[in-house]
């Protein structure tokens, strides 16, 4: 009996642009989007002052609700100005999200912004991400309409890149998985 061929897998992807103000993005394996979702988060008292977190258990239901056949997140580094605080939560919330991954046993792929903003000739300002993801997802441009809807627009593009829909080839674009 001959055996099947063997087919693409039709699972989502899911790509997110990390941090507070940051989102997820789900599409289907033709770059189509499925669902943006604002990042979860819970609000937690540090030091006397109230704090939003990125919130494991939201984000793992979110993830686990898609079945996903990978993640692909931004790998990003403190930004300049930033005081030790904001560091510090940013890079908090990046762990949380790659912690969730591992946990779920999701393949993790990291790539830098400057990577995928070139080969989705994204401008680097995030008002022209929001452009570019309206010009990418034309019948989905009231997702990126306000001026805090970068992280959509970013996680959204990096969802096309992770698909080898840049203008370069996918793999010559993958970075390490290493943090």
């Amino acid at each position: 009996m001959p055996s099947e061929p063997c087919r693409a897998s039709t699972r989502p992807v899911i790509a997110i642009d990390p941090g507070i103000t940051g989102a997820i993005a789900v599409l289907n394996d033709r770059g189509g989007l499925i669902e943006i979702l604002d990042m979860p988060t819970s609000v937690v008292t540090v030091s006397g002052k109230v704090r939003n977190v990125v919130s494991a258990p939201l984000l793992a239901t979110m993830i686990r609700a898609h079945d996903p056949s990978e993640v692909w997140l931004e790998k990003v580094n403190a930004r300049p100005g930033e005081g030790p605080a904001g560091a510090f939560s940013f890079g908090r919330g990046v762990g949380v999200i790659e912690g969730v991954v591992a946990t779920l046993g999701l393949p993790l792929t990291t790539v830098i912004p400057a990577v995928w903003k070139k080969a989705m000739r994204c401008p680097a300002d995030k008002d022209g991400a929001r452009t570019r993801a309206m010009q990418l997802f034309p019948t989905s441009a009231d997702l990126f309409k306000r001026k805090k809807d970068d992280g959509r627009a970013e996680a959204a593009m990096l969802g096309r890149f992770a698909l080898g829909l840049g203008e370069q080839n996918r793999t010559s674009r993958a970075r390490s998985n290493a943090p």
